[in-house]
């Protein structure tokens, strides 16, 4: 294999080069700057705006956990409890995570479950408010009737009040 020097390579003459030239109006900046510059905004409403009527769209803002510790002023730290698939074996494992919440009046106890809603930072640590949550597994008051029943006696109740 023979190697050729540089110097021995065939080289197009001067003339034919400058017949070849690239034909774009950005070339060297030579297009005006108006073509450039983004074209007029139209009076029409830009599509970012959302009417008012539609409830604005809120995700992941709020949480629910458990009060761990309320020994500091005015915080409270909440452990909030998720499922989600392990990365390998793809079980639903639980993962825990400890978040410091506002509670400006000190009404929670260890124990409580709370809202916890996202807000402007408190602290470096605090951005979440603690809301109370009733409990689930609320009795109802002696005159109400429990949700799914109608508030007629059983057969059973019945012989028994004629007896």
């Amino acid at each position: 294999m023979s190697v050729i020097p540089s110097s021995l390579l065939p080289i197009p003459p001067l003339k034919s080069l400058k017949k070849l030239s690239i034909s774009t109006p950005f070339l060297h900046g030579s297009t005006p700057l108006s073509l450039l510059s983004k074209p007029p905004s139209s009076p029409s409403p830009s599509p970012a705006q959302t009417p008012n009527f539609l409830p604005s769209i809120r995700a992941m803002k709020s949480l629910q956990g458990r009060v761990v510790c309320a020994t500091s002023d005015k915080t409270v730290a909440v452990e909030v409890v998720r499922l989600a698939p392990h990365p390998k074996y793809k079980r639903r494992i639980r993962i825990k995570k400890k978040y410091q919440a506002h509670d400006p009046d000190n009404q929670f106890k260890v124990g409580d479950v709370v809202e916890l809603e996202k807000c402007r930072p408190i602290s470096k640590t605090k951005t979440f408010l603690a809301i109370p949550v009733p409990p689930r597994n609320s009795k109802p008051k002696a005159g109400e009737a429990a949700p799914g029943e109608l508030g007629i006696p059983l057969e059973s109740q019945q012989q028994q009040l004629s007896s």
